[in-house]
């Protein structure tokens, strides 16, 4: 190897760096090494402590996809939950400002009035920055033995309503802006008392007498791979048959036995329960938050909540599926 000293490269080409991922780096690394580092997209020098990264600055905007836990179904003739709120878009960002990021949880099932509990909303905020916040789910309506409980909650997308109820209808999102669908109406007051589905990203859940199925989510490729998020639950019935989630995590509906939850970290809403079953409704999924930028830009320099990175297509990706923060 040749060493050497005070030299001019005097040409309009280039000089070509070592290149290489983070696994090849030099075993013992002297003080001015620098290289191209693959795993990163950026170029390193060796400063007699740690790799550190050059030439590389803090992106100055990102793109997200946040998604508010889903509601739970209704028990005992129960609709199907809404999923979670779902937004994308972009949005700027500063360095040396911490940005906190919460997932929502999913809503709860069997609990309080009988109809299914909200999700929580999930979001990013930070010093300067407009807070952006997709909100949960809202419940399925359950059989309330004549009085308001039939109706689907409102959320990022509405509860369908419940079969028992001659006035079960499904719930309109309660968002600005829009960030779901409605939940599908209730069945007709007569056997199998059909219970609605809750709404989805992408559609409003099916009526009871329609199918009552979740509406679908909607499909995102943020992580680097296409995945549906925010299905709404399926409704369940007195004494018809159950109906499936939404794609997008959506929980099934069932006449009896137990419906299914929305699955964790989708938004999707969770099944509604059958005849005569105390508690056997399905739970939202939680939420998720997802940002990413171009990888010719740093890495943050600090996280909290153990995001999942990677750097992949282009751009370097972090996800969330619990509540936690970003520095860069």
């Amino acid at each position: 190897m040749a060493t050497l000293k005070n030299t001019t490269v005097n040409d309009t080409g280039f000089v070509q760096l070592p290149v290489g991922n983070t696994a090849q780096r030099p075993a013992t690394p002297s003080t001015g090494m620098m290289r191209f580092n693959t795993s990163t997209s950026g170029v390193e020098v060796w400063n007699g402590t740690t790799w550190q990264i050059i030439s590389v600055q803090a992106p100055s905007s990102i793109e997200y996809l946040i998604v508010g836990g889903g509601g739970a179904g209704g028990w005992f003739s129960g609709a199907g939950g809404g999923a979670g709120g779902y937004r994308t878009g972009n949005a700027s960002v500063s360095s040396a400002i911490t940005y906190t990021i919460t997932i929502g949880a999913g809503g709860s099932g069997g609990t309080g009035d009988g109809a299914g509990g909200p999700g929580s909303s999930s979001s990013i905020s930070g010093s300067g920055f407009t807070t952006i916040t997709s909100a949960g789910g809202g419940g399925g309506g359950t059989n309330g033995n004549g009085d308001n409980l039939g109706y689907g909650r409102a959320g990022g997308s509405g509860g369908g309503g419940s079969g028992g109820q001659t006035f079960g209808a499904g719930n309109t999102p309660a968002t600005t802006p829009s960030q779901g669908n409605n939940g599908g109406a209730s069945g007709a007051w007569s056997p199998p008392y059909n219970c609605g589905g809750g709404g989805g990203a992408g559609a409003a859940g099916l009526a009871g007498d329609s199918g009552k199925s979740g509406g679908i989510g909607i499909q995102s490729s943020i992580s680097g791979t296409a995945t549906y998020y925010a299905g709404g639950g399926g409704g369940g019935s007195y004494s018809g048959t159950g109906s499936p989630g939404g794609q997008g995590g959506g929980g099934a509906g069932v006449q009896s036995g137990t419906a299914g939850s929305g699955t964790a970290n989708t938004g999707g809403g969770g099944g509604g329960g059958g005849f005569n079953q105390t508690n056997n409704n399905g739970s939202g999924g939680s939420g998720i938050v997802i940002i990413r930028y171009l990888n010719t830009f740093s890495d943050a320099s600090s996280t909290t909540g153990s995001p999942t990175f990677t750097n992949t297509g282009g751009y370097k990706i972090y996800t969330w599926t619990g509540t936690g923060s970003i520095t860069w």
